[in-house]
């Protein structure tokens, strides 16, 4: 997903490629996130992982995972993983926006 169509929705974004330097990052100032979108094709540790650890430091983060494999994941071990949507492909600006208005009205 795009930095620049989030930016223009009004977020401020972080991008980090790396899972192991976006769990450091969220780990140095957990309260300075709002939501997390993450991908199953991450380096180092795919989606599923980097997320629990999130909700271990801040439970109630809201947690966005994206996968272009939906045999990878379903969407009740998400839900029992705790992340709050669950994206079958990059999303693009529309799909972006419903997920953000859905999580936070």
């Amino acid at each position: 997903m795009g930095k620049e169509t989030l930016e223009r929705l009004g977020y401020e974004v972080t991008v980090r490629t790396s899972s192991l330097e976006a769990l450091e990052r969220f780990k140095a100032k957990p309260g300075y996130f709002d939501l997390v979108i993450t991908d199953m094709s991450m380096p180092n540790m795919t989606g599923e992982q980097p997320s629990k650890k999130l909700m271990k430091i801040r439970p109630a983060i809201p947690v966005i995972l994206c996968t272009g494999f939906s045999h990878i994941i379903a969407k009740e071990k998400a839900r029992e993983i705790g992340i709050q949507s669950l994206c079958h492909e990059t999303p693009g600006q529309e799909a972006t926006r419903r997920n953000g208005q859905a999580r936070f009205g």
